[in-house]
Formats: C-alpha cells, sequence, structure tokens
C-alpha cells in the first residue's frame, strides 16, 4: 500500500502537473532572449572598452591596439586626475550638488504634490494647470538670468540648486502616486486618531513612498551630477564649477603644454590626453553607478509609479 501511494505522489509531483509551452510561445521567448542578449551587447560592449582603455598605456590606445582588455596595463591616466586640483575640486563640487540638490528637490516636490494629490485641496486642478503651462512654456534663457542674477544667486552654489529645484515631470509622477497608491481608508484612520497632515505624510504616506522617493531620488541625483549649461551660465568662479564643467575644459579645450622640452614629451602629452578621456569618463560615471545598486530594489517598484490604480 505505501508504495502504490509513493508511486502515485510521484507522478503527481510538481514534475507531472507541470504545463509544457507550446511551440510558439518558446520561439518567443527565444528570440525575445536573443534580442535582449543583442541590446545588452550594444550598451555593454563600449563600456568595456572605454574601461580598458582607461587602463591602458597611452601609445597602446593611440595605436589602436586595444579592443576589450587592456593593452600594456597602466594606471598613469588615473593618476594624472588624481593629482589634479581642478578635477578632485569639480568632483567635490558636483557632489555637493548632487546631494544638497536631491534633498531639496525631493522634498519640494513632495511638498507640492502631496496636497494636489487629495480631493479635499480647494483649487489642485487649477494650480496642477499652471504646472503643466510652465513645462510647455518657459520665460525664456534671458529672463531667468535676471532673475537669477536680481536674487543675488549668480555666482553661487545655490544658482545651481533653486532655480530647477523642482521638476514638473516629476511632480506629475509624485501626484499620481498619492492619489493613486495610498488607500484612502489611511488617510481617514489617521485623522480619526487626531493627525495632522503634517503627521499624516510624515508618519503615514512617506514610508509607503519608497519606490517613489527612489525613483525621485535617482532622477533628480543624475540630473544635478550631469548639469552642465546652468553652470556654464551662472558661474563665473573656477571654484565652484562642477565636473562637468571640468571636463570640458580638458576634453574639449585641452592643448599640449607649449613649455614641453621635446617632440617626444610633446607626443607623450597628446597621448596622455587621449587616454584621459576615457578615464574622466569613467571617474565621472562612477557615483551614480555606485548609488543605483542601494536603491534598484524600490526603483524597480517604483518603475510603473501610477500606471496601476491600486
Amino acid at each position: 500500500m505505501t508504495t502504490m501511494l509513493t508511486s502515485r505522489l510521484r507522478r503527481t509531483g510538481p514534475a507531472a502537473s507541470k504545463v509544457r509551452e507550446p511551440l510558439g510561445d518558446r520561439l518567443v521567448l527565444i528570440v525575445v532572449r536573443l534580442m535582449l542578449l543583442v541590446v545588452l551587447a550594444i550598451v555593454l560592449l563600449p563600456l568595456v572598452y572605454i574601461v580598458a582603455s582607461s587602463l591602458s598605456s597611452p601609445a597602446a590606445v593611440n595605436a589602436g591596439r586595444v579592443r576589450f582588455w587592456p593593452v600594456e596595463f597602466s594606471l598613469e591616466a588615473y593618476r594624472t586626475i588624481l593629482n589634479n586640483a581642478e578635477i578632485l575640486q569639480g568632483y567635490y563640487n558636483s557632489l555637493i550638488y548632487a546631494a544638497a540638490g536631491t534633498v531639496i528637490s525631493v522634498t519640494l516636490t513632495v511638498a507640492i504634490a502631496y496636497p494636489l494629490s487629495r480631493k479635499s485641496f480647494y483649487g489642485r486642478n487649477v494650480l496642477m494647470t499652471l504646472l503643466i503651462f510652465t513645462m510647455l512654456f518657459s520665460g525664456g534663457l534671458i529672463p531667468t538670468y535676471m532673475v537669477v542674477q536680481d536674487v543675488g544667486l549668480l555666482d553661487t552654489r545655490w544658482a545651481l540648486l533653486i532655480p530647477n529645484a523642482i521638476g514638473v515631470w516629476q511632480v506629475i509622477i509624485a501626484r499620481t502616486f498619492f492619489a493613486n497608491s495610498i488607500p484612502d481608508e489611511l488617510y481617514e484612520a489617521a485623522m480619526l486618531d487626531g493627525a495632522s497632515g503634517m503627521r499624516t505624510l510624515r508618519s503615514v504616506v512617506l514610508p509607503l513612498s519608497k519606490p517613489l522617493l527612489a525613483v525621485l531620488a535617482l532622477m533628480y541625483t543624475v540630473y544635478q551630477w550631469n548639469t552642465y549649461f546652468d553652470a556654464l551660465v551662472y558661474l563665473k568662479d573656477p571654484d565652484l564649477f562642477p565636473l562637468q564643467i571640468v571636463l570640458r575644459n580638458i576634453l574639449i579645450l585641452n592643448t599640449p603644454r607649449t613649455g614641453a622640452v621635446d617632440l617626444a614629451q610633446q607626443m607623450h602629452q597628446i597621448q596622455l590626453a587621449n587616454v584621459l578621456r576615457y578615464a574622466l569618463i569613467v571617474v565621472s560615471s562612477l557615483p551614480v553607478l555606485m548609488m543605483y545598486p542601494f536603491i534598484a530594489r524600490h526603483f524597480t517598484k517604483g518603475a510603473m509609479v501610477g500606471a496601476v490604480k491600486g
């Protein structure tokens, strides 16, 4: 009897209950996976080439002998970067702009999106229409520059933190999340417990909005880290330049030193400048690449923020 029951359990186990996919579905999955591998190769191979070139000798890079593995391994480009005071100062400035700008932008975005998501907030549709209008039409560069100058932000760190602190698209995402993903019953329960609007936001809404906060933080951090044009317009002090401006001065305006001793030294400087391009790309991309793994699990959930009404 025991043998018969064991045999029956084996036949009705997980392996027996597995449904075999139709041939057409399997072919579709194979094609999709092949397409994803092609896309991965298109994205990954240039990155591998950049890293390999940054770790190769200047002579090997200029001779075109680098493919996807370092040739004549060398850290000369990275040593040059670490010994360059302008690059280190730009790196420091960009870290300040990214950290402070993200905190300010996320705080202001949540502060404006949360009231707009509440049906009891009078005039929310009018305010939302005005916000969307600013998304489509702006005053232009010259009026914006005059405003920044008149309020005393010109040539200060605040010029990169305040004028573009709020993104209308981010406000729309946050408003949609608050309206569709936070149940009304939670608001009612908080009101019955005597919680104020700020206490409800702090103790109820924000703990449930980690995916949204992760998405907003990543968007604003990438924007602040890559900021270029605003710094070019509003900043004159080299000590305030972000890393992107420093990279521009090195990569675009770079010329070999006129005080070189001989032709060989000049050629080495030109070759080193080409390797520096790759090393600077790696160095400037590291903070964002290091940040993403810590918020990846929240970002995966928040990628479809507001797409499904819950």
